[in-house]
Protein backbone atom coordinates (compact mmCIF):
# COMPACT_ATOMS: atom_id res chain seq x y z
CA UNK A 1 0.00 0.00 0.00
CA UNK A 2 1.14 3.23 -0.64
CA UNK A 3 1.39 6.12 1.91
CA UNK A 4 -0.68 9.69 2.07
CA UNK A 5 0.07 12.43 4.30
CA UNK A 6 -2.04 15.01 4.93
CA UNK A 7 -2.76 17.89 7.06
CA UNK A 8 -5.54 19.51 8.62
CA UNK A 9 -6.05 23.18 8.89
CA UNK A 10 -8.56 25.59 9.60
CA UNK A 11 -9.54 28.91 12.09
CA UNK A 12 -10.04 28.39 15.77
CA UNK A 13 -12.90 25.64 16.44
CA UNK A 14 -13.75 24.45 13.11
CA UNK A 15 -13.58 21.01 14.41
CA UNK A 16 -10.42 19.48 12.82
CA UNK A 17 -9.38 17.76 16.52
CA UNK A 18 -12.81 16.10 16.31
CA UNK A 19 -12.88 15.47 12.40
CA UNK A 20 -9.53 13.64 13.08
CA UNK A 21 -11.05 12.10 15.62
CA UNK A 22 -14.08 11.01 14.50
CA UNK A 23 -12.06 9.73 11.30
CA UNK A 24 -10.11 7.47 13.69
CA UNK A 25 -13.19 6.19 15.45
CA UNK A 26 -15.74 5.32 12.66
CA UNK A 27 -12.52 3.53 10.80
CA UNK A 28 -11.80 1.51 13.67
CA UNK A 29 -8.68 2.45 14.12
CA UNK A 30 -8.42 3.53 17.66
CA UNK A 31 -7.99 0.54 20.55
CA UNK A 32 -10.91 0.22 23.09
CA UNK A 33 -8.70 1.31 25.82
CA UNK A 34 -8.49 4.40 23.86
CA UNK A 35 -11.77 5.09 23.31
CA UNK A 36 -12.86 4.59 27.26
CA UNK A 37 -9.89 6.80 28.45
CA UNK A 38 -11.35 9.52 26.04
CA UNK A 39 -14.86 8.75 27.43
CA UNK A 40 -13.77 8.85 31.19
CA UNK A 41 -11.75 12.49 30.18
CA UNK A 42 -15.34 13.91 28.62
CA UNK A 43 -17.48 12.75 31.68
CA UNK A 44 -14.71 14.62 34.11
CA UNK A 45 -14.97 17.58 32.10
CA UNK A 46 -18.62 17.69 31.64
CA UNK A 47 -18.69 17.24 27.79
CA UNK A 48 -22.39 16.41 26.62
CA UNK A 49 -20.68 13.87 24.51
CA UNK A 50 -17.71 11.88 23.76
CA UNK A 51 -15.47 14.30 22.67
CA UNK A 52 -13.25 12.65 19.73
CA UNK A 53 -11.24 15.83 19.62
CA UNK A 54 -8.98 14.41 22.96
CA UNK A 55 -7.84 11.72 20.48
CA UNK A 56 -5.37 14.42 19.35
CA UNK A 57 -5.54 17.13 21.83
CA UNK A 58 -3.27 15.48 24.48
CA UNK A 59 -1.57 18.46 25.94
CA UNK A 60 -2.63 19.73 29.19
CA UNK A 61 -3.50 23.16 28.09
CA UNK A 62 -4.96 21.77 24.56
CA UNK A 63 -7.48 19.89 27.23
CA UNK A 64 -8.40 22.70 29.46
CA UNK A 65 -9.04 25.30 26.59
CA UNK A 66 -10.34 23.43 24.14
CA UNK A 67 -8.24 24.42 21.58
CA UNK A 68 -5.20 22.81 19.56
CA UNK A 69 -1.65 24.20 20.23
CA UNK A 70 0.90 22.32 18.91
CA UNK A 71 1.24 19.46 15.84
CA UNK A 72 -0.32 16.17 16.58
CA UNK A 73 0.42 13.28 14.29
CA UNK A 74 -1.44 10.26 14.03
CA UNK A 75 -1.17 7.20 12.14
CA UNK A 76 -3.84 4.80 10.19
CA UNK A 77 -4.53 2.48 7.81
CA UNK A 78 -7.58 0.97 5.57
CA UNK A 79 -6.85 -2.19 3.30
CA UNK A 80 -6.49 0.83 0.55
CA UNK A 81 -3.98 3.01 2.40
CA UNK A 82 -1.98 3.86 5.05
CA UNK A 83 -2.49 7.22 6.22
CA UNK A 84 0.08 10.34 8.60
CA UNK A 85 -2.22 12.78 9.96
CA UNK A 86 -0.79 16.60 11.33
CA UNK A 87 -3.51 17.83 13.42
CA UNK A 88 -2.24 21.39 13.12
CA UNK A 89 -3.47 24.70 15.31
CA UNK A 90 -5.74 27.09 13.88
CA UNK A 91 -4.92 30.17 16.23
CA UNK A 92 -3.13 33.35 14.01
CA UNK A 93 0.09 32.95 16.43
CA UNK A 94 0.56 29.28 15.80
CA UNK A 95 1.09 29.76 12.07
CA UNK A 96 4.38 28.78 12.42
CA UNK A 97 3.49 25.16 14.00
CA UNK A 98 1.00 24.51 10.81
CA UNK A 99 4.23 25.20 8.55
CA UNK A 100 6.16 22.86 10.27
CA UNK A 101 3.11 20.16 10.47
CA UNK A 102 2.39 20.35 6.58
CA UNK A 103 5.74 20.58 5.33
CA UNK A 104 5.41 17.13 4.46
CA UNK A 105 1.87 16.87 3.64
CA UNK A 106 0.84 15.73 -0.23
CA UNK A 107 -2.71 16.93 0.73
CA UNK A 108 -4.43 19.50 3.17
CA UNK A 109 -8.14 19.20 4.59
CA UNK A 110 -8.88 23.11 5.12
CA UNK A 111 -11.92 23.51 7.60
CA UNK A 112 -14.44 26.21 6.77
CA UNK A 113 -17.14 26.34 9.77
CA UNK A 114 -20.53 26.55 7.41
CA UNK A 115 -21.52 29.37 9.66
CA UNK A 116 -18.97 31.39 9.40
CA UNK A 117 -17.95 30.85 5.87
CA UNK A 118 -14.67 31.68 4.77
CA UNK A 119 -12.38 33.86 6.92
CA UNK A 120 -8.99 35.43 7.03
CA UNK A 121 -7.53 32.20 8.67
CA UNK A 122 -9.31 29.64 5.90
CA UNK A 123 -7.27 32.21 3.19
CA UNK A 124 -3.72 32.00 5.96
CA UNK A 125 -3.81 28.25 5.77
CA UNK A 126 -5.01 27.93 2.15
CA UNK A 127 -1.31 30.68 1.02
CA UNK A 128 0.62 28.70 3.58
CA UNK A 129 -0.62 25.32 1.72
CA UNK A 130 0.21 26.84 -1.22
CA UNK A 131 3.38 28.33 -0.75
CA UNK A 132 4.72 24.63 0.78
CA UNK A 133 3.59 23.16 -2.58
CA UNK A 134 0.53 20.94 -1.25
CA UNK A 135 -1.40 20.49 -4.38
CA UNK A 136 -4.44 19.11 -3.33
CA UNK A 137 -6.61 20.53 -1.22
CA UNK A 138 -10.28 19.27 0.65
CA UNK A 139 -12.55 22.22 1.49
CA UNK A 140 -14.14 20.56 4.06
CA UNK A 141 -17.11 22.65 5.40
CA UNK A 142 -17.96 21.40 8.78
CA UNK A 143 -20.90 21.75 11.05
CA UNK A 144 -23.75 20.99 8.38
CA UNK A 145 -26.23 20.39 10.83
CA UNK A 146 -25.65 24.03 12.30
CA UNK A 147 -27.70 25.47 9.42
CA UNK A 148 -30.16 22.81 8.37
CA UNK A 149 -27.42 21.19 6.12
CA UNK A 150 -28.22 23.61 3.09
CA UNK A 151 -26.89 23.18 0.13
CA UNK A 152 -27.11 27.33 -0.53
CA UNK A 153 -25.04 27.75 2.11
CA UNK A 154 -22.33 24.69 1.18
CA UNK A 155 -22.80 26.15 -2.76
CA UNK A 156 -21.68 29.84 -1.55
CA UNK A 157 -18.73 28.85 0.79
CA UNK A 158 -17.46 27.09 -2.01
CA UNK A 159 -17.67 29.70 -5.03
CA UNK A 160 -16.12 32.23 -2.07
CA UNK A 161 -13.13 29.71 -1.98
CA UNK A 162 -12.29 29.43 -5.04
CA UNK A 163 -12.58 32.66 -6.01
CA UNK A 164 -9.99 33.10 -3.41
CA UNK A 165 -7.42 29.89 -4.67
CA UNK A 166 -7.75 31.00 -8.58
CA UNK A 167 -4.87 33.42 -7.03
CA UNK A 168 -3.08 30.48 -6.06
CA UNK A 169 -0.35 29.35 -8.73
CA UNK A 170 0.18 25.57 -6.91
CA UNK A 171 -2.84 24.34 -6.62
CA UNK A 172 -3.58 21.49 -9.03
CA UNK A 173 -7.01 20.53 -7.71
CA UNK A 174 -9.48 21.49 -4.82
CA UNK A 175 -12.16 19.01 -3.56
CA UNK A 176 -15.20 20.32 -1.99
CA UNK A 177 -17.10 18.05 0.75
CA UNK A 178 -19.76 19.11 3.45
CA UNK A 179 -19.70 17.36 6.28
CA UNK A 180 -20.83 16.83 10.22
CA UNK A 181 -17.69 15.88 12.02
CA UNK A 182 -19.17 15.83 15.53
CA UNK A 183 -22.15 13.25 13.57
CA UNK A 184 -19.72 11.53 11.64
CA UNK A 185 -21.89 12.38 7.95
CA UNK A 186 -19.88 12.37 5.03
CA UNK A 187 -16.53 11.41 7.36
CA UNK A 188 -16.42 7.59 6.51
CA UNK A 189 -19.68 6.89 5.62
CA UNK A 190 -22.05 8.76 3.01
CA UNK A 191 -24.99 11.07 4.97
CA UNK A 192 -28.11 10.29 4.16
CA UNK A 193 -29.00 14.31 5.66
CA UNK A 194 -27.64 15.93 2.76
CA UNK A 195 -29.07 14.10 -0.85
CA UNK A 196 -28.27 16.56 -2.73
CA UNK A 197 -24.17 15.80 -2.24
CA UNK A 198 -23.89 13.39 -5.30
CA UNK A 199 -19.78 13.45 -4.36
CA UNK A 200 -17.94 10.71 -2.05
CA UNK A 201 -17.10 10.90 1.73
CA UNK A 202 -13.80 12.41 2.92
CA UNK A 203 -12.42 8.51 4.35
CA UNK A 204 -13.44 7.72 0.36
CA UNK A 205 -11.79 10.84 -1.02
CA UNK A 206 -8.69 10.15 0.98
CA UNK A 207 -8.22 6.23 -0.18
CA UNK A 208 -8.83 7.24 -3.86
CA UNK A 209 -7.20 10.63 -4.27
CA UNK A 210 -3.85 10.32 -6.59
CA UNK A 211 -1.42 12.47 -5.51
CA UNK A 212 1.67 11.11 -7.51
CA UNK A 213 4.10 11.84 -4.77
CA UNK A 214 6.53 14.94 -4.36
CA UNK A 215 9.94 13.71 -4.61
CA UNK A 216 11.77 14.61 -7.90
CA UNK A 217 12.75 11.23 -9.20
CA UNK A 218 14.53 12.91 -12.16
CA UNK A 219 17.46 15.72 -10.39
CA UNK A 220 19.75 13.24 -8.78
CA UNK A 221 20.86 14.25 -5.03
CA UNK A 222 22.59 13.10 -2.28
CA UNK A 223 23.77 15.44 1.05
CA UNK A 224 26.28 13.69 2.66
CA UNK A 225 25.18 13.27 6.47
CA UNK A 226 28.16 11.17 8.08
CA UNK A 227 31.11 8.99 6.92
CA UNK A 228 31.03 5.37 7.79
CA UNK A 229 34.94 4.06 8.83
CA UNK A 230 33.54 1.24 11.26
CA UNK A 231 37.65 0.41 11.57
CA UNK A 232 36.32 -3.55 12.30
CA UNK A 233 38.34 -6.82 11.08
CA UNK A 234 35.35 -7.28 8.96
CA UNK A 235 34.95 -4.11 7.15
CA UNK A 236 38.98 -2.77 7.69
CA UNK A 237 38.94 -0.78 4.54
CA UNK A 238 35.39 0.55 4.53
CA UNK A 239 34.41 3.89 4.09
CA UNK A 240 31.18 5.10 3.12
CA UNK A 241 29.06 7.97 2.56
CA UNK A 242 25.71 7.85 5.02
CA UNK A 243 22.61 10.31 3.93
CA UNK A 244 19.06 10.02 2.82
CA UNK A 245 18.49 10.25 -1.08
CA UNK A 246 16.63 14.33 -1.46
CA UNK A 247 16.53 13.73 -5.27
CA UNK A 248 16.78 11.25 -8.49
CA UNK A 249 17.97 7.35 -8.84
CA UNK A 250 21.47 5.96 -8.00
CA UNK A 251 22.65 2.87 -9.27
CA UNK A 252 26.13 1.17 -8.89
CA UNK A 253 28.24 2.16 -11.58
CA UNK A 254 26.78 5.66 -11.91
CA UNK A 255 28.89 8.62 -12.54
CA UNK A 256 28.82 11.02 -9.45
CA UNK A 257 30.22 14.47 -9.64
CA UNK A 258 30.90 15.54 -5.44
CA UNK A 259 30.36 19.22 -4.49
CA UNK A 260 31.95 21.28 -4.10
CA UNK A 261 35.20 19.98 -5.04
CA UNK A 262 33.86 19.27 -8.43
CA UNK A 263 35.90 15.68 -8.53
CA UNK A 264 34.23 12.90 -10.21
CA UNK A 265 34.00 9.08 -9.77
CA UNK A 266 31.59 6.46 -9.86
CA UNK A 267 29.22 4.62 -7.51
CA UNK A 268 30.39 1.29 -6.11
CA UNK A 269 28.33 0.01 -3.90
CA UNK A 270 24.96 1.08 -2.23
CA UNK A 271 23.39 -0.24 1.42
CA UNK A 272 20.55 0.07 3.40
CA UNK A 273 21.29 -0.05 6.99
CA UNK A 274 21.64 -2.64 8.79
CA UNK A 275 24.35 -3.30 5.70
CA UNK A 276 22.11 -5.09 3.11
CA UNK A 277 23.15 -4.33 -0.27
CA UNK A 278 20.77 -2.67 -2.98
CA UNK A 279 20.99 -2.19 -6.60
CA UNK A 280 19.24 1.43 -6.50
CA UNK A 281 18.78 3.91 -3.97
CA UNK A 282 15.62 6.66 -4.63
CA UNK A 283 13.72 9.34 -2.39
CA UNK A 284 13.36 9.20 0.55
CA UNK A 285 15.76 6.59 1.47
CA UNK A 286 18.43 6.65 3.69
CA UNK A 287 21.43 4.78 2.46
CA UNK A 288 25.23 4.12 2.94
CA UNK A 289 27.48 4.71 -0.71
CA UNK A 290 30.58 2.99 -0.90
CA UNK A 291 32.75 5.24 -4.51
CA UNK A 292 35.02 3.89 -6.77
CA UNK A 293 37.97 6.35 -5.63
CA UNK A 294 39.37 7.80 -2.30
CA UNK A 295 38.00 11.75 -2.60
CA UNK A 296 37.87 14.18 0.20
CA UNK A 297 33.95 14.05 1.50
CA UNK A 298 32.88 15.36 4.70
CA UNK A 299 28.86 16.54 6.10
CA UNK A 300 27.39 19.24 3.56
CA UNK A 301 28.94 17.80 0.51
CA UNK A 302 26.22 16.90 -2.38
CA UNK A 303 27.00 13.62 -4.75
CA UNK A 304 24.94 14.88 -7.81
CA UNK A 305 24.92 13.44 -11.84
CA UNK A 306 26.78 15.82 -13.78
CA UNK A 307 23.73 15.76 -16.48
CA UNK A 308 21.25 18.23 -14.13
CA UNK A 309 23.95 19.67 -11.52
CA UNK A 310 22.10 22.09 -8.60
CA UNK A 311 22.12 25.46 -8.78
CA UNK A 312 26.04 26.61 -6.47
CA UNK A 313 25.36 30.32 -4.90
CA UNK A 314 25.89 32.26 -1.91
CA UNK A 315 22.86 34.30 -3.07
CA UNK A 316 19.19 33.06 -2.07
CA UNK A 317 16.08 34.63 -2.99
CA UNK A 318 13.66 32.88 -0.66
CA UNK A 319 9.83 33.08 0.53
CA UNK A 320 10.28 32.45 4.73
CA UNK A 321 7.72 32.37 7.65
CA UNK A 322 8.87 34.09 10.44
CA UNK A 323 8.66 32.28 13.61
CA UNK A 324 10.41 33.95 16.29
CA UNK A 325 9.10 36.69 18.69
CA UNK A 326 11.88 38.80 18.36
CA UNK A 327 10.91 40.15 14.57
CA UNK A 328 13.26 39.19 11.66
CA UNK A 329 15.36 43.05 10.15
CA UNK A 330 17.55 43.24 7.22
CA UNK A 331 20.96 42.82 7.59
CA UNK A 332 20.53 40.20 10.46
CA UNK A 333 22.98 37.90 11.22
CA UNK A 334 21.78 34.05 11.09
CA UNK A 335 22.97 30.35 10.30
CA UNK A 336 21.01 28.31 7.45
CA UNK A 337 20.82 24.93 7.72
CA UNK A 338 20.14 23.63 4.32
CA UNK A 339 19.66 19.62 3.68
CA UNK A 340 22.93 18.63 5.84
CA UNK A 341 25.50 22.09 5.55
CA UNK A 342 25.56 24.85 7.69
CA UNK A 343 26.77 28.09 6.79
CA UNK A 344 26.63 32.14 8.06
CA UNK A 345 24.33 33.90 6.98
CA UNK A 346 22.91 37.91 6.91
CA UNK A 347 19.50 39.12 5.47
CA UNK A 348 20.81 41.15 2.91
CA UNK A 349 17.04 42.95 1.69
CA UNK A 350 13.55 42.27 2.84
CA UNK A 351 11.99 42.66 -0.41
CA UNK A 352 8.17 42.42 0.29
CA UNK A 353 5.77 41.23 3.16
CA UNK A 354 2.80 39.17 1.76
CA UNK A 355 -0.31 40.29 2.72
CA UNK A 356 -2.41 36.79 3.30
CA UNK A 357 -6.35 38.40 3.23
CA UNK A 358 -5.50 39.84 0.05
CA UNK A 359 -2.18 38.20 -1.35
CA UNK A 360 -0.55 41.42 -2.19
CA UNK A 361 3.01 42.57 -1.54
CA UNK A 362 3.64 45.26 0.91
CA UNK A 363 6.94 46.40 -0.05
CA UNK A 364 8.89 48.96 2.26
CA UNK A 365 8.26 46.76 5.28
CA UNK A 366 11.12 46.85 7.48
CA UNK A 367 11.19 43.33 9.41
CA UNK A 368 8.40 40.51 9.72
CA UNK A 369 7.05 39.62 13.43
CA UNK A 370 6.24 36.16 14.11
CA UNK A 371 4.21 34.23 11.88
CA UNK A 372 4.02 36.85 8.90
CA UNK A 373 5.48 35.74 5.85
CA UNK A 374 7.70 37.73 3.16
CA UNK A 375 10.49 37.49 0.16
CA UNK A 376 14.12 37.96 1.57
CA UNK A 377 17.47 38.28 -0.41
CA UNK A 378 20.08 36.22 1.64
CA UNK A 379 23.74 36.29 1.35
CA UNK A 380 25.64 32.85 2.64
CA UNK A 381 29.19 32.42 3.27
CA UNK A 382 29.82 29.55 1.58
CA UNK A 383 27.82 28.39 -1.51
CA UNK A 384 24.39 26.45 -0.83
CA UNK A 385 23.73 23.51 -4.03
CA UNK A 386 20.40 24.40 -3.78
CA UNK A 387 16.90 24.13 -6.74
CA UNK A 388 13.92 25.63 -6.20
CA UNK A 389 11.69 25.14 -3.72
CA UNK A 390 9.03 24.30 -6.60
CA UNK A 391 11.34 21.48 -7.81
CA UNK A 392 12.50 19.98 -4.81
CA UNK A 393 11.61 20.48 -1.43
CA UNK A 394 14.80 18.47 -0.28
CA UNK A 395 16.99 20.68 -1.64
CA UNK A 396 14.55 23.82 -1.93
CA UNK A 397 14.42 24.52 1.73
CA UNK A 398 16.07 25.56 4.67
CA UNK A 399 15.97 27.05 8.44
CA UNK A 400 16.96 29.74 10.00
CA UNK A 401 18.83 29.91 13.90
CA UNK A 402 19.77 32.67 16.36
CA UNK A 403 23.51 32.05 16.49
CA UNK A 404 22.70 33.35 20.04
CA UNK A 405 20.11 31.32 21.52
CA UNK A 406 20.27 28.52 18.78
CA UNK A 407 16.54 29.05 18.62
CA UNK A 408 14.73 28.22 14.99
CA UNK A 409 13.67 31.60 13.77
CA UNK A 410 12.61 31.09 10.27
CA UNK A 411 11.69 28.25 7.76
CA UNK A 412 12.58 29.51 3.63
CA UNK A 413 11.10 27.81 0.71
CA UNK A 414 14.31 28.97 -2.02
CA UNK A 415 12.55 30.83 -5.29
Amino acid sequence: MDLLRFATAGSVDDGKSTLIGRLLYDSKSIFEDQLLAVEESSRRRGDGVVNLALLTDGLKAEREQGITIDVAYRYFATPRRKFIIADTPGHIQYTRNMVTGASTADLAIILVDARKGVIEQTKRHAFVSNLLRIRHLVLAVNKMDLVDFSEEVFNNIVAQFHEFASRLDNVADITAIPLSALNGDNVVEKSSAMPWYEGSSLLYHLETVYTGGTANHVDARFPVQWIIRPLSNDWHDFRGYAGRVAGGVFKPGDAVTVLPSGFTTRVRKIYLPGGKEIHEAFPPQSVVMTLENEIDISRGDMLVKANNPPQSSQDIEAMVCWFSTKPMEARGKYLVRHTTKEAKAIVQELRYQVDIETLHKKEGVASLAMNEIGRISLRTASPLFHDSYRRNRSTGSFVLIDPGTHETVAAGMVV
